[in-house]
């Protein structure tokens, strides 16, 4: 029997919604936030085969402020890396999971 989403959730940003999934893997699971244009997420996710097809996407990790523990904590997260479609509109390293969600 396939696993199911443990998690889906719904928050507003400054322009628009992102949807947060958390998707049960093994004995981890993988986290992302999406937009009608990219995605933020952890470790897992792979953003150059996304960058191929045009979709701006940024993989988050722990901060002073924040922990991997929830969707919640992925908004407060800092950007680790990012394709270059995510850097064409502005996303850098080091800045907020929420801040950059809103550039894509």
């Amino acid at each position: 029997m396939a696993q199911q989403i443990l998690c889906h959730q719904r928050t507003r940003l400054s322009y628009k919604d992102a949807y947060g999934y958390v998707i049960p893997v093994g004995n981890t699971s993988l986290m992302t936030w999406v937009t009608d244009e990219g995605m933020i997420g952890t470790e897992g996710f792979d953003i150059e085969a996304l960058a191929n097809v045009g979709v701006p996407a940024a993989i988050v990790g722990v901060s002073e402020e924040s922990t991997l523990d929830t969707l919640d904590g992925l908004l407060v997260a800092e950007v680790k890396a990012a394709n270059l479609s995510a850097m064409q509109r502005r996303v850098e390293i080091g800045m907020p999971g929420r801040e950059a969600l809103n550039r894509m």
